[in-house]
């Protein structure tokens, strides 16, 4: 037993837990489609209610880790999720599968937060580099997982619930075997006690500040993932170039998250990965509004992700950075249930958007949106830098 848990097994983790779901959300709209033939508006609200499921496992949680054993609430977790992937091999027909995937969401929403709380926990390495390693892990089992599932759906979903259902044995294992810790004594954890731990205020405004723009900056983003689509291949652009720009995304987070993980170190002011990664999904938006060609589509795609692997990790370690340690869990489970609103809210937000006036109003929105959560975000910060206080 011991206090804090080796970086590699919660990056293993993250890495089967990114794979596993990679098998199942690129198809989930597909499936409904084309073989429930459910119309585009049920599968919106399937959709909808997967992201909300998501939301609520991921603050519950998070509020959970701070009083209980994070181990057992991880392979509680991965029994039931495990057990709800069996199902969908043998029913996933109407109504069974879209209930069942209400349920993979909540707990992949449990999962990824405790797998973010449990990395705050490792004291001996900068919050930044274990961030940093959790999404790099993260996104490189969204690009194996993409690449591979093309290869084996045929129409019938079975195969991939069976291969998830043994990934997240595989990562039952690892939890059981390698997520044992020590926590403090258990009269000093109660659940009373740790509402009533003092923040200071100035913390609190940060990190409010920080869930609030990313649920904005994930309401933008989520256009590339959904909109966008119709968008690029109206364009001229074939649905296979359309995907090609997301192994760009995938594979090009992988590689800038080495490169991060080995300078983190040397960069001494996180505040200022986020203002300059935010700003670049801005610009990424700037050039769509005069992309016509494959190459701007390729060059905003690039200009984004260089943006996202610069943010999005950084804003979880800051988090990290200024919660006490008894209530880290629970503001990684906020912060993790303000980005799956965003993701939850964003198609619906550019849907409407577009049918009230055009994508080049949409593009124009979201930059000014963007510019405006990152001029907030350093306005906050400047405003309480001085008064922040570190754990």
């Amino acid at each position: 037993m011991k206090n804090e848990i080796r970086l590699r097994w919660l990056v293993i983790g993250s890495f089967i837990s990114s794979l596993g779901t990679s098998f199942i959300w690129p198809l989930t709209t597909i499936y409904l489609h084309n073989q429930l033939h459910e119309s585009l508006t049920i599968i919106g609200f399937v959709l909808l209610i997967y992201s909300g499921t998501n939301v609520i496992g991921s603050y519950l949680s998070g509020m959970l880790f701070d009083s209980a054993d994070p181990r057992k609430l991880i392979i509680m977790g991965l029994i039931i999720d495990i057990l709800a992937m069996s199902s969908l091999i043998f029913w996933n027909g109407w109504p069974v599968y879209p209930i069942l995937l209400a349920v993979v969401g909540f707990f992949n929403g449990w999962l990824t937060t405790l797998i973010n709380s449990l990395g705050t926990l490792i004291r001996s390495i900068d919050g930044r580099h274990v961030f940093n390693m959790l999404y790099f892990a993260n996104n490189l089992g969204i690009v194996l997982g993409t690449s591979v599932v093309g290869f084996i759906y045929r129409g019938n979903v079975s195969p991939l619930f069976a291969l998830t259902a043994i990934l997240y044995v595989a990562y039952l294992f690892v939890a059981f075997k390698h997520f044992r810790i020590v926590r403090p004594a258990k009269g000093l954890r109660q659940k009373d006690v740790v509402e009533k731990i003092p923040i200071p205020k100035p913390n609190l405004i940060v990190m409010w500040t920080f869930f609030i723009s990313l649920a904005i900056v994930w309401i933008m983003y989520e256009q590339w993932v959904s909109n966008m689509s119709v968008y690029v291949t109206d364009s001229g652009v074939s649905l296979a170039q359309y995907s090609f720009l997301w192994t760009i995304n995938a594979g090009l987070i992988v590689i800038i998250q080495v490169i991060m993980s080995r300078i983190t170190r040397f960069l001494k002011n996180p505040y200022n990965q986020i203002y300059i990664g935010i700003l670049f999904c801005a610009i990424s938006f700037f050039v769509l509004i005069f992309a016509h060609s494959y190459t701007a589509f390729v060059l905003a795609m690039v200009i984004l992700t260089v943006g996202e692997v610069t943010a999005f990790p950084t804003m979880p370690a800051v988090v990290n950075m200024l919660s006490p340690q008894d209530v880290k869990g629970k503001y990684q489970g906020l912060m993790n249930a303000f980005s799956s609103i965003g993701k939850a809210l964003g198609p619906l937000f550019g849907g409407l958007i577009i049918e009230g006036s055009s994508y080049k109003i949409l593009f124009i929105v979201c930059a000014g949106a963007i510019i405006a959560v990152d001029i907030c975000i350093m306005v906050v910060v400047t405003w309480k830098k001085k008064q922040l206080t570190s754990y």
